[in-house]
């Protein structure tokens, strides 16, 4: 039942609409509650539009990494009573005394919306569309709103910004991934299980109707809606997602319909993305920010973990200037502010703000460094011609660096070249940077997920090496993933890997090295960290790793391939290489 309740807070009395009905164009109803600043006024709007129940709130649904986000990051916490703390978007503790109303809707089929559950789909996109001219004509609105939220609520920004909806002013997409293919389901062609176990673990479980006894600390409603439904009837109100992710071998018009044509977005942009983010949280924004239409837009580059920074005051002041600008007309200096704002991230951990005109970077020296597999090398010349062989369920082949007595930088997006022959038609490449102190221990950062990640990664099926040449960059292959061409056992072939973007200060030294393998990075001293909302343990490579049985048969407990033997040629006909975004310090 929708009620309207007047919350006093610590920063004063705030207007709470509690599961309001917002009718779509298709005659559907979804539900939001509104936080909304108390009296006859109106206010600019900050929506989101998601999957995770709006009554499930953070401590509760995400009891590990909320424990992990207030311990590691205190001031998160601060100013807050936190009760209506909900995952991945604004406290409206927060944002409503600022003189925001914050709207939050839970997506068709999940929380205490009915309807047929099909994460990113078009109607699901149709749905925002209609929730935010809803909420620009509401008595309590300027007309004015603006989208927030991390991941899912950062990657339906893209696809509903391109349709123009008449009252969106502005997007702030934070850690949120653009290209359905490429950054979600496979990557380089491989197929991660990452989307099989997020959507059992966190959408499934409060599809609409799951009576799991979910029930809202704040209002005492059922999270998932007053309707309990059998399992066959849950089961036929959703899609498969994962499993339609491994019917979707190819980059079709299943992820066409998913990736919008980001030269039609027009609204101003705030895209915030994430060094650690390798596998969902990274590449999206780089190339979001790259490709959109939008005149005004800036790109923000960040590290730590993945819900950090959206809840510091460094977020926080960040959104409010941007959203003070472009949703309340406030003559701040955002405008005046370089479109490249940058957290450099130190061997150290730490961070050093920087600025800059144009991605890639202005100064940056493209410089290539040759793979000598005789010496486990990598080296400004050509080397002579040699070869290394490598199981694929092994260790791989590591190429170092020389360490230097100069400060080294890497910032920006990064290729490898490789010549590569297997014993069987195929070979998944998997691309790691890596970084040594100088008593060779691996040095590793805190990511988006994984708290030991290394600096970069990439990844491709060779099967899929065709290139786009239309679209690609000496320092960003293309692929366009639209069907298979096996490999000749034997046969020498030469493959373009995409390394996702990163940032890295190394002191003198340190060493910088690339590892190429079969199979998902692994860091040695993991140990069994593991979170709530996370299937597995985290090992290196967070919940993005690739093991599914019928994508890599390998891993096929039941009747597993042969590993393969891959073969890696470097030196004179072979010039293997890594290409390195070097910024002169």
């Amino acid at each position: 039942m929708n009620t309207t309740e007047t919350i006093v807070t610590e920063q004063g009395p705030m207007l709470v609409d509690w599961d309001v009905p917002i009718t779509m164009s298709d005659g559907a109803v979804l539900r939001a509650d509104v936080f909304r600043p108390a009296g006859d006024v109106q206010a600019p709007v900050l929506l989101s539009h998601g999957p995770y129940g709006k009554g499930l709130a953070f401590q509760e649904g995400y009891t590990s990494a909320w424990e992990q986000l207030v311990t590691g990051h205190p001031e998160v916490a601060e100013g807050s009573s936190n009760r209506f703390q909900n995952w991945e978007v604004a406290d409206p503790e927060r944002w409503v005394p600022l003189g925001y109303a914050c709207v939050r809707v839970d997506t068709r089929g999940t929380g205490r919306s009915p309807g047929f559950l099909d994460p990113f789909s078009p109607q699901e996109t149709q749905d925002l569309y209609d929730c935010i001219e809803w909420a620009g004509t509401q008595a309590w609105s300027t007309g004015k709103v603006g989208l927030s939220g991390i991941s899912y609520y950062a990657m339906n920004q893209w696809q509903v910004g391109v349709l123009r909806p008449p009252h969106l002013a502005a997007i702030c997409v934070w850690e949120g991934s653009c290209d359905h293919y490429r950054e979600v389901s496979h990557h380089g062609g491989i197929l991660t299980t990452f989307t099989r176990n997020w959507y059992e673990m966190q959408v499934v479980s409060v599809q609409h109707g799951n009576d799991r006894g979910l029930v809202s600390a704040v209002t005492g409603q059922r999270v998932t809606g007053d309707d309990a439904l059998d399992e066959d009837t849950l089961r036929a109100n959703r899609r498969d997602y994962g499993a339609t992710h491994r019917a979707h071998a190819f980059d079709d018009e299943y992820y066409a319909a998913q990736t919008p044509d980001l030269s039609l977005l027009e609204v101003p942009l705030l895209s915030a993305g994430n060094w650690g983010g390798a596998g969902l949280h990274l590449r999206g924004n780089v190339e979001g920010f790259l490709n959109a239409g939008s005149q005004q837009k800036w790109l923000e580059m960040h590290g730590l973990g993945h819900w950090v920074e959206y809840y510091t005051k460094y977020g926080r002041d960040l959104q409010q200037r941007f959203f003070d600008h472009f949703l309340k007309g406030v003559d701040n200096g955002w405008d005046d502010q370089p479109p490249i704002l940058l957290r450099v991230r130190n061997a150290d951990g730490t961070f050093e703000d920087r600025t800059a005109q144009a991605w890639p970077l202005p100064d940056t020296e493209w410089t290539e460094f040759y793979l000598d597999a005789t010496r486990g090398e990598l080296t400004p010349g050509l080397p002579a011609a040699a070869q290394v062989t490598y199981d694929e369920l092994g260790e791989g082949v590591t190429f170092e660096l020389a360490t230097s007595d100069q400060t080294l930088e890497i910032t920006g997006p990064s290729a490898m070249t490789l010549y590569v022959s297997s014993d069987t038609d195929d070979a998944d490449l998997f691309v790691v940077v890596r970084v040594f102190d100088p008593d060779g221990c691996e040095v590793t950062f805190p990511g988006a997920i994984d708290p030991n990640s290394p600096p970069a990664q990439g990844w491709l099926r060779a099967s899929h090496r065709a290139l786009d040449p239309e679209r690609s960059l000496p320092y960003r292959p293309f692929h366009p993933h639209q069907v298979r061409e096996p490999l000749v056992p034997g046969e020498v072939y030469e493959v373009d890997v995409e390394i996702w973007p990163t940032s890295l200060v190394l002191p003198p030294g340190y060493r910088l090295a690339v590892t190429v393998q079969g199979h998902d990075y692994e860091y040695a001293d993991a140990g069994d960290r593991t979170l709530s909302n996370i299937r597995g343990k985290l090992r290196g490579s967070g919940p993005f790793v690739h093991d599914d049985p019928v994508d890599r048969p390998v891993y096929d407990t039941t009747d597993p391939a042969p590993a393969a033997k891959i073969t890696l040629r470097t030196g004179g006909e072979h010039p293997a290489r890594l290409l390195l975004p070097i910024i002169p310090r």
